[in-house]
């Protein structure tokens, strides 16, 4: 482990049930974003690019898609000597319960054998379900200078979204001096991404305790932090800037896709210095018919339009008929909208086909509309 010693692991088991139908069959971080990815590429690539070489990915929930997708490691490069991607289901299969992983410390708690064969001086913590992009270096680097035990990432948020966040209160220094999650009136704008970073000993020797007791959730928000601050540990806080989202609700996967259409979208999937890596789909190049209406969409390789697509985002072999419009929506790889059919502000998953003259969503609903199953049109 040449990279500061310091090993990522990856919690990627989480059900995302707020997306409904489109993780009945796959894991929330398997779910397709932004034409061509998958959320999941979004960690591994920032792991790959701040030069981390081992990255451990706890899956638990649907993993057959996302265990042989992460499995190929050379995506992200990987796969080197003395690198590489490792799938960590729960090796305990339990009957009775869906969570082999009873928490967030427990996932990491039962893989303590597999991160002591590498013996790191730093231990990375990341959610496989956010997209961002960020150099873990440099907050490795800020760990160090803190002398930190623990060093948590935060985001900015509105006042008046804090709540809906664990928030941390900090000192002038950055140290946090209290962690509250989901505080009603909060005192600070701090919100956590979920990103930790922590001496492996001191973690390790938290863990062990962790797992012996009765009353604990095993979660490093719920337990671990609090332990850390009522121990009286050097804990501070790593101020993030830069675009960041939780896409756990259909409404914050249609945002975050729609972002990419904004000319100031901080994102940049195109920033040769911090690529985001994903897999290799053999397409077409996409298509536009002569009598297509094109107008500020995010279309991707294998695309077919004859139709109208107005501020949309189409994924991958996505097809627009002649006739058909596609408004303020995003099609998932493979869905098709057939002649005439109207598609507005709604997210078409992966392969639905919605039929001839359909009408899906409408301009003035709050909500973006999930079309998970095929609607049927004119015969």
């Amino acid at each position: 482990m040449k990279q500061n010693n310091m090993l990522a692991m990856i919690l990627a088991g989480g059900r995302g049930s707020r997306l409904h139908d489109l993780t009945k069959k796959v894991a929330k971080p398997a779910v397709s974003y932004g034409g061509k990815y998958r959320i999941i590429d979004f960690p591994l690539s920032n792991c790959a690019n701040s030069g981390i070489d081992v990255v451990g990915v706890l899956t638990q929930y649907e993993s057959v898609l996302l265990n042989s997708y992460v499995a190929a490691g050379r995506r992200w490069g990987l796969d080197a000597k003395d690198s590489g991607v490792f799938v960590l289901p729960p090796r305990e299969k339990s009957d009775a319960d869906l969570n082999v992983y009873r928490g967030t410390a427990d996932a990491i708690s039962q893989n303590i054998d597999f991160i002591d064969t590498y013996s790191p001086e730093y231990l990375l913590i990341l959610s496989g379900d956010h997209i961002y992009k960020m150099n873990y270096a440099k907050m490795l680097a800020y760990h160090k200078e803190t002398q930190s035990d623990a060093t948590i990432a935060v985001i900015e948020v509105p006042m008046k979204e804090a709540s809906r966040f664990g928030i941390m209160n900090t000192n002038e220094t950055g140290r946090i001096v209290e962690f509250e999650e989901k505080p009603e009136h909060p005192k600070s704008n701090l919100a956590s991404m979920g990103i930790y970073i922590f001496n492996w000993k001191t973690l390790r020797r938290m863990l062990q305790a962790d797992m012996k007791d009765p009353d604990s959730s095993h979660d490093f928000g719920k337990d671990i932090i609090p332990t850390l601050l009522n121990e009286g540990k050097n804990v501070y806080a790593y101020k993030f800037k830069g675009y960041w989202k939780d896409v756990g609700t259909i409404d914050s996967l249609w945002e975050a896709n729609m972002d990419l259409l904004s000319k100031n979208n901080e994102l940049d999937l195109n920033d040769p210095t911090w690529k985001i890596y994903t897999e290799d789909v053999t397409a077409l190049p996409q298509y536009i018919g002569a009598d297509a209406v094109v107008n500020k969409a995010f279309i991707t390789q294998g695309c077919v339009i004859d139709g109208e697509v107005r501020n949309s985002v189409l994924f991958t072999n996505a097809k627009v008929a002649a006739g058909a419009k596609v408004i303020d929506s995003v099609l998932m790889p493979g869905a098709e909208v057939e002649e005439g059919a109207v598609v507005t502000r709604a997210l078409v998953a992966d392969g639905i086909k919605i039929g001839k003259n359909a009408v899906v969503g409408s301009a003035d609903s709050p909500n973006i509309e999930l079309v998970a199953k095929r609607v049927k049109g004119d015969e």
